[in-house]
């Protein structure tokens, strides 16, 4: 998992969302005293307290973590976290690397799994060889002229990739409360955690 890498692309807008996660709720109550724009930029200026932002992320109301959004990249990770993860769909885009359009004959580098990495090297040459035999037929398959979409039916699910996420706070907040479980693969738990650390490090409350 060495070569995984994770980069939130707009830090900016972690303090938006929670920002917009305290306005919108306050909006709901002070709906009567807003009598023109000035009256809500007012509002949205508003400053508050961390105990304030705690306390709306707490609340059921989810519509009001929905605001914002947050582009995450990710390198290095396998077609297989990304067959994982891209089963989420509420709130969230993906834009992967394509293997329709990308010729990987001689690019193609491998994740390779913990519990492959734990049994040791007799193991791991063994999976990289499979890995190597299966990119061996898809660059032989493209020199003979078909194209790399249907080749791409070869790659190995260990082949690395970049992944873009975009989804708005409560998705993010769904995504890794959903696959930091043991039920997923150690590579997509480990990713999440990665991505939690860093939208972590821009607000101790976000995601909660």
């Amino acid at each position: 998992m060495k070569k995984i890498e994770v980069k939130i692309l707009n830090p900016e807008a972690v303090q938006e969302a929670s920002k917009m996660m305290v306005c919108a709720a306050r909006l709901t109550q002070s709906g009567h005293k807003i009598k023109d724009m000035n009256d809500f930029v007012e509002l949205y200026n508003k400053s508050y307290k961390e105990e304030t932002k705690e306390i709306m992320c707490n609340l059921s109301h989810n519509t009001i973590k929905r605001f914002s959004t947050i582009n995450v990249v990710i390198t290095g990770s396998s077609r297989r976290y990304m067959s994982q993860i891209c089963r989420h769909q509420a709130g969230v885009t993906f834009m992967s690397a394509s293997l329709q359009y990308s010729d990987y004959s001689d690019e193609a580098d491998f994740c390779i799994p913990y519990s492959i990495l734990e049994k040791g090297e007799p193991y791991i040459k063994q999976y990289l060889m499979s890995c190597k035999q299966s990119m061996d037929m898809y660059k032989a398959t493209v020199a003979d002229g078909v194209d790399n979409d249907a080749a791409g039916y070869m790659a190995p699910q260990g082949l690395r990739n970049i992944l873009i996420i975009s989804a708005n706070p409560l998705a993010w907040m769904q995504m890794i409360s959903t696959r930091t479980c043991r039920r997923n693969t150690k590579e997509t738990q480990y990713v999440m955690l990665k991505i939690w650390e860093e939208l972590y490090k821009l607000d101790p409350i976000f995601p909660h």
